[in-house]
């Protein structure tokens, strides 16, 4: 059966919308860094403050209020598909940038797309549109259907973002650089704090207070140096006897241990047990003790997220936009990796549906592994989809690269964005196939 042209239109203007807001909000980070309100070093603060706190604090919230016992089924899907499209993504990834001999940076652009600020606006724009009422089955509301698809792309989201930081920094080194052992800089920060701790106790009184000074009592200090040196002295000499491939794994599987997993856990943990999720979640008069003085401040917290990390994209490029009309080196983006990542993003994963709608469709007709909900598997094929993801500027940040590779990361996304428009051949294939779903 054939399109309508308003079939197509209409979808088309959501994504239209939601890739203009985040244009329009990258435009604001580039008019802030224009008048001096904001430079690169507090751009970089942001960005690493949004990362550890506001993510987490969003991931708190979204994934704990949407789990819960009787809904945990629902995610089961979403964990796997989000493991094995980033996984696939990144062979990919790999595989073309060493065989085309393209910058290190291009690997992890293919790899990981935004999970969290596009599809939440992207999500929020199609339900103004009202084209998700053909997918809402007996009582659903379209409120409560978004606020399920928001929670199904949070939980990519921190599937996608635990990869990114756990993965991310080894594929950013160039490919003739052996990534550094991390264990040479504890020791280093371990031997900081001894001569530290040393020199405060006969020198507490002189030493200058400062912005990075911490706030607790010298004693608390000192003593938690002390349990660290502890801790330390005492596990190395078991470390230095492991063979090289188990320290290997060991620090892999200690890098996945970052702040959005970490809020996604305590999100879980909130939501699958009832007495916290009521305390949480609920009305105060059903027992919701906590919901108005803490879940609303740490949600105030979460939703910052998504805008601070536009913010300093735009930030990123005004300094690439001054640097180039300096003559300086700016980072430099060839169009043919433009090319080369816009397809992947916006034509090779839609054309996966494909293969995803008919996977999906049996799935859903012939077994129980999916629940019955079509929310679930239209954000399941929409999940891949889309450009690459805005917290690799965070993720260049945290990883110390240079000031020109972060530039050309500045600007491949905004280039990335303005195109977002070309998401709307997924948007209308997800929502064409979820209907056939629905009314087979």
């Amino acid at each position: 059966m054939g399109l309508s042209a308003s079939e197509i239109v209409t979808p088309l203007l959501g994504a239209l919308q939601a890739s203009v807001s985040v244009l329009l909000t990258i435009f604001i980070g580039v008019l802030i860094a224009q008048f001096g309100l904001l430079d690169g070093d507090a751009a970089k603060q942001v960005s690493r403050t949004g990362v550890r706190i506001f993510l987490p604090a969003l991931l708190i919230t979204k994934v704990g209020s949407e789990l819960h016992a009787g809904t945990v089924g629902r995610y089961v899907p979403i964990l796997i598909w989000a493991i094995i499209y980033n996984l696939v993504s990144m062979v990919l990834g790999t595989v073309c940038t060493r065989a085309f001999k393209l910058p290190a940076w291009v690997t992890p652009a293919l790899t990981f797309n935004n999970t969290t600020s596009l599809p939440l606006l992207l999500i929020q724009s199609l339900q103004s549109t009202g084209i998700l009422d053909s997918i809402l089955v007996g009582h659903d509301t379209a409120a409560a259907a978004i606020g399920r698809a928001e929670s199904y792309f949070l939980v990519n989201a921190m599937v996608s973002n635990s990869l990114t930081f756990a993965l991310g920094p080894r594929l950013l080194k160039p490919h003739d650089e052996e990534v550094p052992n991390g264990r040479n800089e504890g020791q280093a920060k371990v031997e900081n704090r001894q001569a530290d701790d040393q020199g405060s106790v006969d020198q507490s009184e002189q030493r200058q207070v400062d912005e990075e000074s911490s706030l607790l009592p010298q004693p608390v200090i000192q003593h938690s140096y002390r349990l660290g040196d502890k801790i330390y002295d005492g596990t190395k000499p078991w470390w230095d006897d492991q063979p090289h491939w188990i320290r290997t794994t060991l620090d892999i599987m200690y890098s996945f241990v970052n702040a959005p997993l970490i809020g996604a856990a305590i999100g879980a943990l909130i939501g699958l047990v009832p007495i916290l999720h009521v305390l949480f979640f609920a009305e105060t008069a059903d027992g919701g003790y906590f919901n108005a003085w803490l879940t609303e401040p740490v949600k105030n917290a979460g939703g910052l997220f998504a805008t601070l990390q536009v913010l300093v994209v735009g930030v990123k490029l005004s300094q690439s936009l001054r640097k180039m009309k300096q003559g300086e080196d700016s980072g430099r983006v060839p169009w043919s990796i433009v090319g080369f990542v816009s397809v992947v993003r916006f034509l090779v994963w839609p054309a996966c549906l494909s293969i995803s709608v008919p996977v999906i469709w049996a799935l859903a007709q012939k077994t129980s592994l999916l629940a019955n909900d079509p929310v679930l598997w239209f954000c399941m094929m929409l999940i891949p989809t889309g450009p690459s993801a805005m917290i690799l500027v965070a993720l260049s940040d945290v990883n110390g690269s240079d000031e020109t590779e972060k530039m050309a990361i500045a600007k491949l996304l905004t280039i990335l964005y303005a195109i977002t428009p070309l998401i709307s051949i997924a948007v209308v294939g997800a929502l064409k196939a979820t209907e056939s779903v629905i009314g087979s």
